[in-house]
């Protein structure tokens, strides 16, 4: 009986004026999920623009003792991963607050930047961590023009401006060019991870930075995170079993776009197929597979 009415009494609690309850931790909850960066209008990848009133909600939550937060990325635009980092680092030094990533399914390449703005990462033992690397990928359809016979016409102002046309034969300079820029963000994102890991990492550099992934398990062994546990173990843990868990929703598009959104493209029903979203969908796919996800 007395359980009973616990239970009861926690489940109206709300109702209670702030000041005559009992004081539990708080700790506000943030999920990232998917591939980093815009990758249409109705297919809203994660970005700054679209994290950023979730995270100051979650900063801003009052009594909060620590804040959580959730990965589950494959990676996608460095930019916009860094700039996600820069925002949760900003408001945990204001706010004087923890921050404890966990990782699901992936928090590879920006995604494990992402669960570096943790001071302590923690993942499931299945979990795929690491890719500390950058990437690159497209097609050539130059040889495609010419079996077809189609004449590719090109003016551009600058040297450099078509760099990388796929419909244009690839030229040395350009992949020079390319790989010169991905050194550049390659040395920002091992400089991010020593700093925000530093005395943990215990892997050779080379390996650690190669780009390889590693599941959960051995990601500890090479102190890319810092435990094994879930979101709810780990924060009981830490705060006791009555710490309270409060999500903090990244805004979504709105209803019209997120029906639009639902439409697949198709092929063969006699439908019209929207090449953006089609590729919108291929290099959503692509990102987790390079996971074997």
């Amino acid at each position: 009986m007395p359980s009973s009415f616990s239970a009861l009494a926690e489940r109206f609690r709300f109702l209670v004026p702030a000041g005559w309850r009992a004081a539990h931790p708080v700790v506000p909850v943030v999920r990232l999920s998917g591939v980093i960066g815009t990758v249409m209008p109705l297919r809203q990848g994660l970005s700054i623009a679209a994290v950023a009133p979730a995270l100051e909600r979650a900063f801003a939550t009052r009594d909060a003792a620590a804040v959580a937060i959730v990965i589950n990325s494959p990676g996608g635009s460095a930019a916009q991963s860094h700039l996600i980092f820069r925002r949760i680092r900003a408001l945990a030094e204001e706010k004087k607050l923890p921050v404890f990533a966990f990782i699901e399914d992936a928090g590879a390449s920006g995604g494990y930047m992402l669960a570096c703005a943790g001071d302590e990462i923690f993942a499931d033992p299945s979990s795929l961590v690491g890719s500390i690397g950058g990437i690159a990928a497209g097609f050539g359809f130059d040889k495609l023009l010419d079996r077809f016979g189609v004449e590719r016409r090109l003016h551009t102002a600058g040297t450099s401006k078509a760099m990388l046309d796929p419909f244009s034969p690839e030229r040395p300079e350009d992949v020079a060019r390319l790989k010169g820029i991905q050194a550049q963000i390659h040395a920002m994102f091992v400089a991010l991870v020593e700093g925000r890991r530093a005395g943990r990492l215990k892997g050779e550099r080379e390996a650690l930075f190669s780009g390889a992934i590693w599941a959960g398990a051995e990601a500890l062994e090479l102190g890319l995170v810092d435990g094994l546990g879930d979101l709810r173990a780990v924060m009981r843990e830490r705060f006791g079993e009555k710490v309270r868990l409060k999500p903090v929703a990244v805004a979504r598009p709105g209803l019209l776009a997120r029906v639009l959104g639902r439409r697949e493209p198709t092929i063969g029903d006699g439908g019209l197929i929207d090449p953006a979203a089609l590729l919108a969908v291929l290099e959503e796919r692509a990102a987790w597979s390079r996971l074997g996800l």
